[in-house]
């Protein structure tokens, strides 16, 4: 069987090449901020690159979390609700250590609490998948319902606020005048670079999207490897969970609902394919400007926010209709 890093093996096609499919979004992303500019003289201005620049990272974690789920021929229906009480997890751990008065020895733990919950709940959805053989959307399903009302109920559907001031430069401080999210966007684009490409376990991720039960007579552990996605997939949910903490200042069960479709959308329009076995972090990253670049441009529009929402449905649906067109063209031309 070939390597990790060999021909052979599809994640060896790096999510950092296919400079055509890259070009092609970038010059999609150019005729976007084009239209905008031409609508909206505000549109090329410093505070509205400062405001696509913060809002970014939190869909951008929320991305990473659907993408190795998909590459692997799964879904992941709970990513918000994941990272909501992942969030809940550090709000509570901080309130209970003084709230405002809290120091960064809780906010440490809290952090860490709030990954450890996410991890756990992909964990329980990965081993429910891999062992039972049970479809990930209703897997996924079922746990979003759950977690929805779970925190519903422990909220009582309020919103948890009262942090120390330093949490908020998590969310809204620069580091080298670069927004600290998008620091941390950046580690998590580059640590998930490393894993499809460099890891056994990238590998195995798109081995199992291309034919599950192929790889599975290969002798690689495939139970292994799904708990293994999902579980890292829980992970940049608590990642996410902790940014969006931070942005918003307060906690919400509801909190990025909106988020779930364009998560999907992205994915899509960054050429991973819907039924496992290819993906690359790249493009996916440049499909998430490009739709943080629209959501940007309809907001100084005065879009109303259902519409836009509204919106993003037929975009997806677009979406796959014109790659169904040249999935069945280019063979033909070719």
């Amino acid at each position: 069987m070939s390597g990790p890093t060999s021909p052979g093996n599809p994640a060896a096609r790096s999510p950092f090449g296919g400079f055509a499919e890259i070009g092609g979004l970038l010059g999609f992303l150019a005729i976007v901020v084009m239209v905008f500019a031409l609508s909206n003289s505000r549109f090329l201005s410093g505070p509205t690159f400062a405001s696509i620049a913060f809002q970014l990272p939190e869909l951008g974690l929320l991305t990473l979390a659907m993408l190795i789920p998909i590459i692997s021929g799964g879904f992941n229906l709970a990513i918000t609700f994941t990272a909501n009480i992942s969030a809940l997890t550090l709000a509570w751990t901080m309130q209970a250590y003084g709230g405002v008065d809290a120091g960064t020895g809780a906010y440490v733990l809290g952090v860490v609490a709030a990954l450890g919950v996410g991890a756990f709940i992909g964990w329980v959805m990965g081993v429910a998948i891999a062992y039972t053989g049970a479809h990930p959307i209703l897997v996924s399903l079922s746990m979003m319902i759950f977690l929805r009302g779970l925190g519903e109920f422990m909220t009582r559907g309020g919103d948890v606020s009262g942090f120390p001031p330093f949490v908020s430069f998590i969310g809204h401080g620069t580091l080298g005048g670069i927004p600290m999210p998008l620091w941390i966007l950046g580690v998590c684009v580059l640590l998930w670079h490393v894993l499809l490409t460099r890891t056994r376990l990238g590998f195995n991720v798109y081995m199992i999207g291309s034919n599950i039960e192929a790889t599975r007579y290969s002798g690689i552990d495939t139970r292994r490897t799904l708990t293994l996605v999902y579980t890292l997939s829980g992970l940049m949910c608590g990642i996410a969970g902790v940014v969006m903490l931070s942005r918003f200042n307060s906690v919400r069960v509801g909190h990025g609902e909106a988020y779930l479709l364009i998560t999907v959308l992205a994915c899509f329009l960054g050429r991973v394919d819907p039924f496992g076995g290819f993906g690359r972090v790249l493009p996916v990253l440049v499909a998430l400007v490009i739709l943080q670049v629209m959501a940007s441009g309809l907001n100084l529009l005065g879009a109303n926010q259902h519409l836009a929402t509204a919106m993003w449905g037929v975009f997806l649906i677009l979406v796959m209709v014109i790659r169904w067109g040249l999935a069945r063209y280019l063979p033909k031309r070719r």
